[in-house]
């Protein structure tokens, strides 16, 4: 049975509305939709993504003149995976990374992963590549062994020729004539053994590094087509702003203007050159008027707010051991604020409609959940809409990419055969992109009369860590046009993924358990998607209190962790990383504090714990990061320089949000529009020393690292704080006066 369902209808918003839905998707299908943008799964028994797309042509193609060609849906946000999955597939087909051509995440050629999110990437999409490498490696060698009439076990690979024992050869695109590389992938793959490797396990310098080091065309931001126009919009002062006047005939009068854009509250002007196009958004924007939105809460009482509004409750853990007495019982109450994501290069986009076909260039997460969304907002077929991923200067979760990747396309659409090229200005990327939500959660912990955890309860408050373009009401130029289009409800992320539950359940055995999700539909800021999502204040939290309670049991941290971990892999890296970091050796100065975290991303991707010292100038609050020590496990280590980059990375930006980042709002709208207005950590701020050790593991699966450390850093920035200043702070961010004494 088959369903045509026509997704171009809009919504109505004024008068009322009647909305009707269904699906033919099982709830848990719709779920898996709703998070990763994935298609369904065609063969649960295969690897990685091939579950989704088992064709082995889909991943890879051999050109007649051995020209090799690797796909993946995934795409590059700054992580190094372009290299790392390119390694994956030079390994197993035994090519050289530099002969392949690797293309990432174009809807009109790469297979549909999804988001790229999660630190999914090397565990779907290198687990592919590694086995549909593997398979096509040997289908290779069955037509080269047919050709030369050799068997084709007595045949070797080298550099993309396949190798006869008298010497003979024939390169891939000779050997590949006759084979049928359009059949579904096997269960079992003749995969190398994994001691070896050669090309996956080196760090071989990342692809993506050349351009953005030479100031060459690195990103979306630096895209140039021929005849190219370029667009500025100008958006609502605040949510639910409604626009009463505006100069527009002043403004077409204007140098080089050759569009006014109006479109309801939807405001763009293009023009042939870009200062132009500024000049005119900021007159357009100077002479709009705009009626008051609905009143933002009171930042100062945010926390309050949420746990106020109604919210649909999850038990996600409910564990009933023994009941043991308990000698003491602490109870606490964490919270952070809404964050940004702070993309240094604000949002930008491409797009061309050309017969028929609206070609858009995006930095956004995920192309194809993207097309679908641009189809339905430009009433147009998904296969006449192309989305080509191209990297952008910032992401990590969803920024501003997908908005104006619908920017672009909308005015695009207005001028046919001409490329329009839409940039945001920092203040529109500031107030109109989702945050990272705030949250708050609780915890009860109760120790039995030997020293050990007899009891935890945690109970949570979120709302949704997942906005991502599943419809074109997710976007918000498509709110605001005349007839404007209605976001899809938010839905939970269900676990194991979670979304402000992710992390939330500890791996250490506890005999009992219970663990609630508070999450909250409706908030009254727009957030999405940000690196680690809900872990980041989970761990914190879980964290924070393992230390408290190791004091109150007077035992060592890393001791008392090590007591309720049955995990092999994570005593691995706890014990590493104390012995690499001088745990015990530790000497206590003043003001200075040691603070040690552990925590396996979402309880399955790369086990990471970390140690920390801080030193605090209490007259001033300054927190100096004096030395960080982490050990992770992500696997088989495809690229050991890229492995520590990313740990490294998570280990700032973790820094970053737990001491300093929080948004800046009042009543009236964004108030965190400019630098100024929304610190980050500074240069002088960084971690001084910064050792990564890394347990590789060669022939395991591959475990996700990109989000791996930022809940374990500010576990242990909380830790060490506390152990600096003899008082534990429990409220993101953490730096401040407060520290001052």
């Amino acid at each position: 049975m088959s369903a045509t369902i026509d997704l171009r209808r809009r919504a109505v918003l004024r008068g009322g509305a009647l909305v009707l839905g269904f699906t033919l998707l099982p709830p848990s299908a719709f779920a898996e939709f709703n998070g990763m943008g994935v298609p369904p799964i065609a063969n649960k028994d295969l690897a990685g993504s091939l579950q989704r797309t088992p064709m082995l042509d889909a991943w890879i193609r051999i050109a007649p003149d051995g020209t090799v060609t690797v796909f993946t849906g995934k795409v590059e946000l700054g992580t190094g995976v372009r290299t790392a999955l390119l390694q994956v597939a030079a390994e197993q087909l035994d090519v050289a990374p530099a002969a392949i051509t690797f293309i990432t995440a174009d809807t009109g050629l790469t297979p549909n992963e999804g988001f790229t999110a999660g630190s999914h990437t090397m565990a779907d999409s290198g687990t592919a590549l590694l086995h549909a490498a593997a398979q096509v490696r040997a289908l290779v060698v069955q037509g080269a062994a047919a050709q030369l009439k050799v068997a084709a076990a007595l045949l070797q690979t080298r550099n993309g020729a396949v190798i006869a024992p008298d010497g003979r050869s024939v390169h891939y695109g000779e050997a590949v004539r006759g084979v049928n590389l359009h059949q579904a992938a096997a269960v079992k793959s003749p995969l190398k053994d994994a001691r070896q490797y050669k090309v996956i396990g080196a760090s071989l310098p990342r692809v993506d590094i050349p351009a953005k080091l030479t100031g060459g065309a690195a990103y979306v931001q630096d895209l140039r087509l021929p005849g190219m126009l370029h667009a500025r919009v100008v958006r609502p002062p605040a949510y639910g702003a409604r626009l009463l006047t505006a100069d527009f005939a002043a403004v077409r009068k204007m140098q080089g203007v050759l569009k006014v854009h109006v479109d309801g509250n939807y405001l763009a002007v293009i023009a042939s050159d870009e200062w132009l196009a500024i000049q005119a958004m900021r007159a357009l924007s100077a002479s709009a008027k705009w009626s008051p939105g609905p009143a933002l809460p009171a930042a100062g009482q945010i926390h309050a707010t949420l746990r106020a509004l109604p919210s649909q409750d999850i038990v996600i853990a409910d564990q009933h051991g023994p009941v043991a007495t308990p000698a003491l019982t602490l109870r606490r109450r964490y919270t952070k604020q809404y964050v940004l994501h702070g993309s240094i290069g604000p949002s930008c986009s491409v797009a061309l409609l050309e017969d028929g076909t609206m070609t858009v260039w995006t930095h956004t997460q995920g192309v194809y959940p993207l097309r679908g969304a641009l189809a339905e907002l430009l009433s147009m077929r998904p296969d006449s809409v192309r989305c080509v991923h191209t990297e952008g200067a910032g992401c990590y979760g969803q920024n501003g990419a997908d908005d104006v990747a619908a920017d672009a396309a909308l005015l695009a659409r207005a001028m046919p055969g001409r490329p329009v090229r839409v940039q945001l200005m920092r203040d529109q990327e500031n107030q109109w992109e989702p945050y990272a939500p705030a949250m708050s959660s609780q915890l009860s912990a109760s120790l039995d009369a030997q020293g050990k955890i007899c009891d935890w309860q945690y109970a949570l408050w979120s709302g949704s860590h997942n906005e991502r373009p599943g419809n074109a009401g997710k976007l918000i130029p498509a709110q605001l046009l005349a007839q404007p289009f209605t976001p899809s409800p938010s839905q939970p992320m269900p676990m194991p993924e979670g979304g402000g539950d992710r992390n939330a359940i500890p791996l250490y055995t506890l005999p009992r358990a219970k663990i609630t999700n508070h999450f909250l539909p409706v908030t009254p800021l727009r957030t999405s998607a940000m690196r680690s999502l809900g872990a980041h204040i989970n761990l914190f939290a879980i964290e924070g209190m393992m230390d408290e309670l190791a004091a109150a049991a007077n035992t060592d941290p890393v001791e008392f962790r090590l007591r309720h971990m049955d995990n092999p892999r994570a005593r691995a890296v706890i014990q590493q990383a104390a012995s690499a970091f001088g745990w015990r050796k530790r000497k206590k100065l003043r003001d200075h504090g040691f603070g040690f975290a552990f925590g396996q991303y979402k309880n399955s991707m790369a086990y990471v714990a970390l140690a920390v010292e801080v030193r605090v100038e209490r007259s001033t609050g300054a927190v100096n990061i004096v030395r960080v020590t982490a050990v992770v496990d992500c696997g088989q280590g495809v690229n050991p320089d890229g492995i520590r980059n990313q740990i490294e990375g998570g280990i700032l930006q973790s820094s970053s949000w737990t001491l300093y980042e929080k948004l800046l709002f009042k009543p009236e709208g964004i108030a965190s529009v400019d630098w100024a207005s929304y610190p980050i950590m500074r240069y002088a701020q960084a971690p001084k020393k910064v050792d990564v050790v890394i347990l590789n593991r060669p022939g395991e699966a591959f475990l996700g690292v990109a989000e791996a450390a930022q809940g374990p850093m500010a576990g242990a920035l909380g830790n060490a704080l506390a152990d600096a200043i003899g008082k534990r702070l429990y409220d993101l961010p953490l730096a401040g006066a407060h520290l001052i004494s």
